[in-house]
């Protein structure tokens, strides 16, 4: 480490190499050699901060996950209904396609497949998106007949897990992930027409989901 270089930024430093690491050579080219060369570290610093590369590879994973989640706050705030809720989930899937981190996120679920401690964090970091979802689904749906019905953590994770679909979709079939969204809009705005039934057809569809 290079004198007078702060703990911190050399943490920081290994965390995104490590993402642009996985970015650009995917989960099978990062190594504690390549981590390294892309921060201008020493290797030795990657066991000395975190112990191993898969705990490095672990924490990048959930640190960049709360970044974004950051980044998207405000805009999430901003959100008044389910459909705009799905205009920003379109937002979000754009830039975070253009900053190439869909395919970091189909690199991490991809070693997911074989690597416990991996699926655990990626697990951890698909969570974060999710309790913020949850939480502006908690906010728009308060008062509706949608919020009477839905589990709101499991619709929470029914959206997300859409969009993360949709997002490794599109580099096989960029036209069918776009007819997905589409599909997406047209549910919202039906929930929201479901809404703005009066009393006796709410009624009426309250105790048909009930007895079904």
């Amino acid at each position: 480490m290079a004198a007078g270089r702060p703990v911190g930024d050399t943490k920081d430093r290994l965390v995104d190499a490590t993402i642009e690491t996985l970015r650009t050579r995917g989960i099978t080219g990062v190594s504690a050699r390549a981590i390294a060369a892309r921060a201008e570290a020493n290797q030795a610093l990657i066991f000395y901060h975190f112990g191993s590369v898969d705990r490095l590879v672990a924490v990048s994973c959930t640190t960049a996950t709360a970044r974004r989640v950051e980044a998207f706050r405000e805009r999430f705030a901003k959100v008044g209904s389910l459909r705009e809720l799905l205009a920003a989930g379109r937002e979000l899937h754009a830039a975070e396609r253009a900053a190439g981190n869909v395919a970091v996120l189909a690199q991490l679920l991809a070693g997911a497949q074989r690597d416990p401690a991996l699926a655990e964090a990626a697990g951890a970091a698909l969570e974060l998106w999710v309790r913020e979802v949850e939480h502006v689904l908690a906010r728009v749906l308060s008062g509706t007949l949608l919020a009477e019905i839905a589990d709101m953590p499991g619709l929470a994770r029914a959206v997300s897990a859409a969009f993360i679909g949709i997002e490794l979709y599109e580099g096989a079939d960029p036209r069918a992930a776009g007819d997905a969204l589409g599909t997406l809009d047209r549910l919202g705005a039906a929930l929201e027409v479901l809404d703005d039934l009066g009393p006796l057809a709410t009624r009426a569809v309250r105790a048909k989901i009930r007895r079904s």
